[in-house]
């Protein structure tokens, strides 16, 4: 069998992994090559092609022994990837990249192969590409959680502490009254229970691929167990050019937001309640952990047009 040529570590990853990470991704970065080529002997694979990643991950092209095409998914062992397998085990390809095997300790996997020059970013229409996100969500949600798995009260719980810290760093007084209105929304929230769903948590265009047979599935989860309403953010704000160029954002929020919840089945009251949770998190860990000053803002849009809705 012939030796494969050591794996590179893209530059681009490198650099992402200092900007969000602390000295244990430097450790992993470091043997990430011998990490790859262990788990090349290991699953009998073959590299085919050139290496891709996104923020986190290094995903290398492979064949497999029998000749299946697929990929090695490479990454850190962390709060957000360790109930990565987990989730896909659960789902099992219904809806989701198929998980073909797993390494716990150092959180290899071994995936189905999708097209990545197909992502739901090229669907133009922009309600149907909203409708595909939320047929995909339809069906990952009615899967429950894995035992083991994070769950939503502990994210709400810990957003809640960030809260005084977050508004401190917030310069725009009307930010800041947001910000207390989502506040107030997830304290009511949390005086129920927070349902029991496989959320996948985020599902934007780019985490949606096409298989061989042209269906969709959803790539890259941050697996989290608890209510559905929670997922609708990343769509409701992806591609805001799309938005903005419709000379009427709110409506166009609007627009999503009733189509994915209609989709799902979900309580219109709760789910906005659970996306402006979901832009507190979000605001949270911008201004309080990368010095943000300000809310994104497609949040602010978001959040001030579900505020104001009855």
């Amino acid at each position: 069998m012939s030796v494969e040529p050591p794996v590179a570590v893209p530059e681009a990853l490198a650099a992402s992994h200092r900007r969000y990470a602390e000295g244990a991704t430097s450790r992993w970065l470091d043997e990430l090559p011998g990490l790859a080529q262990r788990c090349l002997e290991r699953w009998q694979l073959r590299l085919d092609g050139p290496a891709a990643h996104g923020v986190v991950a290094l995903v290398l092209p492979v064949v497999r022994a029998g000749g299946d095409r697929a990929v090695l998914k490479l990454q850190p062992v962390d709060d957000e990837t360790r109930g990565e397998a987990a989730a896909l085990h659960s789902w099992a390809g219904r809806g989701a990249v198929a998980l073909y095997d797993h390494d716990p300790e150092s959180g290899s996997m071994l995936l189905e192969r999708l097209d990545a020059s197909r992502a739901l970013t090229g669907v133009q229409d922009d309600l149907v590409a909203v409708g595909v996100i939320a047929g995909l969500l339809a069906r990952l949600n009615a899967v429950p959680p894995p035992a083991g798995l994070r769950r939503l009260d502990d994210v709400a719980r810990t957003t809640q502490r960030a809260v005084p810290e977050a508004l401190r760093q917030a310069v725009d007084p009307e930010e800041r009254a947001v910000l207390r209105r989502c506040a107030d929304r997830l304290a009511e929230l949390l005086t129920e229970p927070v349902g029991n769903r496989l959320l996948h948590w985020d599902l934007h265009y780019d985490n949606v691929l096409a298989a061989a047979d042209g269906s969709w599935r959803a790539i890259d989860p941050k697996p989290l167990g608890g209510d559905p309403g929670f997922e609708l953010l990343p769509a409701l704000g992806n591609r805001w050019d799309d938005v903005t160029w419709s000379g009427d954002p709110g409506s166009a929020v609007l627009r999503r937001f009733d189509l994915m919840t209609e989709v799902l089945g979900l309580d219109r009251h709760r789910a906005a309640g659970w996306t402006l949770a979901r832009v507190l998190q979000n605001a949270c860990w911008e201004l309080g952990s990368l010095g943000a000053s300000t809310l994104r803002s497609e949040h602010r849009v978001i959040a001030e047009v579900l505020l104001s809705r009855r």
